[in-house]
Order: structure tokens, then C-alpha cells, then sequence
């Protein structure tokens, strides 16, 4: 079973940068794809980005396309989400999670999940 851990979140600026960074241990990395969710108050968790076991295929929600890169390096046992040109409806909890299976989009058909890292971004 794999642990995830989540840094990199904090406070930002419109217009601003962060790179969220999601840590696992327990088992290698390579053996799962990878994605990156978020939870805003009151709305649902949505995926913004995912990423096979390779980093050979990536998604992105519309809404972060062109500003959003995710990214893995296997041999670090760590995957990113570097995040640009930040808006404040990008203000959520942000999530990562593990699974498997490629090609995921809903949140129910990841297994294993970090604890979340906060984004607020001000305008």
C-alpha cells in the first residue's frame, strides 16, 4: 500500500506560482497512475490533472489548461503540479491520489489518497 503526502500549498497572489509537490512512500511510485484533485468549499471534488505511470499521458481540466503541468519523477518517488497564472477560483484543497489503473477521472475510482494541501489565491 502507498502513503502520499502533499506540500507546497500556501498563499498566493493573482497571477502568481506554486508547485504542489505529492511524496509517496511504501511502495514505488511507477506502479500507479497519478492525479491531482481539488476541493473548494461547498463544491465537489473535481480532478484537475492526471498522469499515467510514466508521465507518458497526462489530462487536464479545461479549466486549468495552458497553467497547470503535472509531472513525476519516479526514481524521487514524487509527483508535481506546477501551477501558473493562478486565479482565485483556483482556491481549493488539493488533492493527490493513487491508483492502479490509468485513466481515471472520478475521485471514487482512486484508492489511496494524501491528506490534502491548502491553495488560497487573493485577487
Amino acid at each position: 500500500q502507498v502513503q502520499l503526502v502533499e506540500s507546497g500549498g500556501g498563499l498566493v497572489q493573482a497571477g502568481g506560482s506554486l508547485r504542489l509537490s505529492c511524496a509517496a512512500s511504501g511502495r514505488t511510485l511507477s506502479s500507479y497512475a497519478m492525479g491531482w484533485f481539488r476541493q473548494a468549499p461547498g463544491k465537489e471534488r473535481e480532478l484537475v490533472a492526471a498522469i499515467n505511470w510514466n508521465g507518458g499521458s497526462t489530462y487536464y481540466a479545461d479549466s486549468v489548461k495552458g497553467r497547470f503541468t503535472i509531472s513525476r519523477d519516479n526514481a524521487k518517488n514524487t509527483v508535481y503540479l506546477q501551477m501558473n497564472s493562478l486565479k482565485p477560483e483556483d482556491t481549493a484543497v488539493y488533492y493527490c491520489a493513487a491508483d492502479h489503473r490509468s485513466g481515471l477521472r472520478v475521485d471514487y475510482e482512486y484508492n489511496y489518497w494524501g491528506q490534502g494541501t491548502q491553495v488560497t489565491v487573493s485577487s
